[in-house]
């Protein structure tokens, strides 16, 4: 009867292989826990979750004893976030160091949310908007969760490399943030009460971790277009790629970077292959012999910005970007 037993559990919860055994001690070799068994029950998760992505926890860990050991190591007063995560840094590290050329580091940020009947219990993301009732009233909903923002390492070539910075929150943290900027010019909230400290502290994070700055180039989205970003990727001899929001002050601060722009000839012209998702070639909206290539125009040229407050000057290479022609398809693969 034992035989038997043993053989199903083989077979419902097979243990991780020899490539996974090595890619678990690899990741989790920077990790140092308080008590020995919890870094064994990491490596055992590690294995776990790795060998089932997406799955829920009781899932993985196919019966009951192992399910409930799950939670309490993450339950666990003596785990914290940075034991977890100091090994994949590490890894991250020194992946990094094994490559040549420039390194991307892309910062964003991620919600996760959850359905809990109170709120408290895990943290609020954000109020919704569902509706109106049969009065006519708006209606408004908390949605319950927690936000990522993590930076991810990748080589020019697109293969990554790993995280080099994670942090996590709730809103809760920040509340009554949006109500001070009702009350006084948004600018003039220190960087330090707002959300947007996240941008800083990660790129502070990954330059000191990957102890290169001069290869590191942080690229983030509109939400990255803070000034306080500028100086301190200016202070730390790193660089950055952002997509700009606002057309700020440039030069003697009588200007802008967008009035400058105007004045540059275009430096560069590019042409690219577009296709559809199925990857055949789409067509734009011009009417041309041919319709499978597209220009993009771009001007650089280095211009200065200047704070709201003209204390601070940050230097930076301004890049425009033109599509000469949009093409029709919402979705588009640009290949060189």
């Amino acid at each position: 009867m034992g035989l038997v037993l043993r053989d199903r559990l083989t077979r419902r919860a097979p243990g991780p292989t020899s490539t996974g055994e090595c890619w678990v001690d690899r990741e989790a070799a920077g990790c140092e826990f308080r008590d020995a068994r919890l870094g064994k029950r990491f490596r055992q998760l590690l294995a776990q979750i790795g060998s089932a992505m997406g799955q829920s926890i009781p899932l993985i860990c196919q019966d009951w004893a192992n399910t409930k050991a799950a939670y309490r190591f993450f339950s666990n007063d003596r785990v914290s976030e940075a034991d977890i995560l100091a090994g994949h840094f590490q890894s991250t590290r020194d992946r990094v160091a094994a490559t040549d050329g420039l390194v991307l580091v892309l910062h964003d940020t991620t919600e996760f949310t959850y359905q809990r009947e109170r709120s408290e219990a895990i943290g609020i993301t954000k109020n919704i908007n569902s509706g109106r009732d049969k009065t006519g009233r708006l209606r408004s909903h908390t949605v319950c969760g927690i936000l990522m923002h993590s930076s991810l390492a990748v080589t020019t070539e697109g293969l990554p490399l790993g995280l080099t910075a994670v942090k996590f929150w709730t809103r809760k943290k920040f509340k009554g943030t949006a109500a001070l900027k009702k009350k006084i010019n948004p600018t003039r909230v220190p960087i330090e009460k707002k959300e947007s400290i996240r941008w800083l502290d990660n790129l502070k994070q990954s330059t000191e971790l990957l102890n290169d700055p001069g290869r590191c180039v942080h690229i983030g989205d509109r939400e990255s277009d803070i000034y306080e970003l500028f100086c301190t990727a200016q202070q730390t001899g790193t660089h950055f790629l952002l997509r700009t929001c606002v057309d700020r002050l440039a030069g003697d601060g009588n200007h802008t970077i967008a009035e400058e722009m105007d004045e540059v000839a275009d430096r560069q012209t590019k042409a690219i292959s577009r296709a559809d998702p199925n990857g055949d070639p789409c067509r734009g909206t011009r009417d041309t012999e041919d319709q499978e290539k597209d220009r993009v125009e771009a001007d650089h040229r280095s211009a200065r910005s200047v704070s709201p407050g003209r204390h601070r000057e940050a230097r930076m290479v301004c890049v425009e970007v033109e599509n000469r022609a949009v093409p029709q398809d919402p979705q588009i693969g640009l290949q060189s």
